[in-house]
């Protein structure tokens, strides 16, 4: 499973942690940036180049990290056929592949500590979308549904 990570300047320490740990399970991860903290970095670029990997089926996930997450969320939500998630913690990250078929995973670097975003990260890889009445939701968030 290939698994696509961005983050911005406040994001990148965590993108960093989670990154090490996804190879660490033997993940296939491309890193589409930043690659320092050091410099203040514009988050919709890393959301679009995520969300790209994933829409076109390069990477099967996405991972997107900033301040608080949100403007990541919003960033590569604007993706077709992306479905963003922005979570803090594992429940969420569960119910957001089960019931909404997420596949965008967005974390608030600042805010969510390594060990709780690692759970979230894991939780969101082993859970299938469990379709049915979901999946008639879901289709409904396409622009392009009749």
């Amino acid at each position: 499973m290939k698994i696509a990570l961005g983050a911005d300047h406040r994001g990148f320490p965590l993108k960093e942690a989670l990154k090490a740990r996804l190879r660490q399970q033997g993940y296939t991860v491309v890193d589409v940036g930043t690659h320092s903290a050091e410099t203040s970095v514009d988050y919709p670029d890393f959301a679009r180049k995520v969300a790209e990997r994933v829409r076109t089926g390069e990477a099967t996930y996405g991972v997107l990290i900033c301040h608080t997450g949100i403007g990541m969320s919003m960033a590569a939500n604007k993706v077709p056929g992306i479905r963003a998630a922005l979570v803090w913690d594992a429940e969420q990250a569960r119910l957001s592949r089960a019931h909404n078929d997420a596949n965008v995973l967005c974390f608030p670097g600042s805010f969510v500590p390594v060990e709780r975003a690692w759970e979230a990260l894991q939780r969101f890889l082993e859970t299938p979308f469990e379709g049915g009445r979901h999946a008639r939701r879901v289709h409904k968030l396409e622009a392009t549904h009749d």
